[in-house]
């Protein structure tokens, strides 16, 4: 089972939604459809496991949909053994 969040909050300016869109291949469907609403997204990667194969389709797909912007998040970085890896980071 994969599990999936969404939370919504706002602020006097702004609507805020975070929807959890799992790396999960059978989750790209989904992420289409919801990205075509987004103003930004967060592309969490793990520094111990690296980009999964469906990292890159992500992101072409969140720019052939017209999502204007995209903050990855490096995720796992205390996990890394690597020294030159962690001089990048």
């Amino acid at each position: 089972t994969i599990s999936t969040a969404h939370v919504e909050y706002e602020t006097a300016n702004r609507h805020y939604a975070h929807v959890d869109c799992p790396g999960h291949a059978d989750y790209v469907k989904n992420m289409i459809t919801g990205a075509a609403q987004m103003d930004g997204a967060i592309l969490v990667v793990s520094a111990a496991d690296g980009p999964m194969p469906q990292t890159r389709e992500h992101i072409l797909l969140a720019r052939q949909v017209g999502v204007p912007s995209i903050v990855v998040f490096l995720n796992k970085v205390d996990q890394v053994d690597d020294a030159e890896l962690l001089e990048l980071v």
